[in-house]
């Protein structure tokens, strides 16, 4: 069992665990995300990705992450 500090999040809805300190953009690496690759509403906003890196994620922060799929017709 990991002794290390976690807070826990809302992600898309359920509360997750993730390690504590992590910033935005590597909480979401941690969770399975590829940065480039998604959008981030953090606590009700949209969070512009030049923000992720200095963004802290502590806990009851809520992220919706939607993931940017191409293709189409």
């Amino acid at each position: 069992m990991s002794t290390e500090p976690t807070v826990m999040v809302q992600l898309n809805g359920e509360l997750r665990p993730c390690p504590a300190g992590l910033c935005l953009d590597a909480a979401l690496r941690w969770f399975g995300y590829e940065p480039r690759l998604v959008v981030v509403e953090f606590n009700g906003e949209i969070l512009a990705r030049k923000h992720w890196p200095n963004q802290a994620v502590q806990a009851r922060d809520g992220l919706e992450v939607v993931t940017i799929v191409g293709g189409g017709s």
